[in-house]
């Protein structure tokens, strides 16, 4: 089973934003409330495949998307390990 990443925002209209580029650049995405050990302003969190990972990055960064980060699930299987820092975008 492919592992599922999360991106968390610190607001509700890039969240949207990212959604609406996402589901048109056929993202296979769910909408996902933000888990409470990440901390951001936004309560709602884009799930996605970690086989997307690329594409999302570049889409992020092209399309000049606010992040807080891209989170996976801890190795432990508590809590959750940021795996693409957002200052990485602009390379």
């Amino acid at each position: 089973m492919e592992e599922e990443l999360l991106i968390a925002f610190d607001s509700t209209q890039q969240a949207l934003r990212a959604e609406m580029l996402l589901e048109y650049a056929e993202i296979e995405i769910d909408i996902f409330p933000t888990p409470k050990e990440i901390t951001a302003g936004c309560a709602m969190s884009i799930q996605f495949y970690r086989n997307a990972l690329e594409e999302v990055r570049v889409l992020v960064s092209e399309q000049n998307i606010e992040i807080r980060g891209i989170y996976a699930k801890a190795a432990h299987g508590d809590g959750y390990v940021e795996v693409e820092e957002k200052e990485g975008f602009d390379e």
